[in-house]
């Protein structure tokens, strides 16, 4: 998949996202992450609380929060 980003990603058959950040595998979300990806997005991954951003064509985790609870969400 080509977005034209810096950081190598790829998608799970259980349509998982993740990336290549600092060397370690990263898990970017799946419905969250954003389609397609495009300079400024951002975005909370529910299951970690990670947050991230599109930064000069890298994602780069920004923030780490407190995972919010599954059911105060919808």
């Amino acid at each position: 998949m080509a977005f034209n980003l810096k950081t190598k990603l790829w998608q799970t058959g259980a349509l998982d996202w993740w990336a290549m950040i600092d060397n370690e595998d990263v898990f970017l979300g799946n419905r969250e992450f954003p389609q397609p990806p495009e300079e400024g997005d951002e975005w909370l991954v529910r299951a970690t609380g990670n947050r991230f951003k599109v930064i000069e064509g890298e994602i780069k985790l920004i923030a780490q929060e407190e995972a919010p609870e599954p059911w105060l969400n919808y």
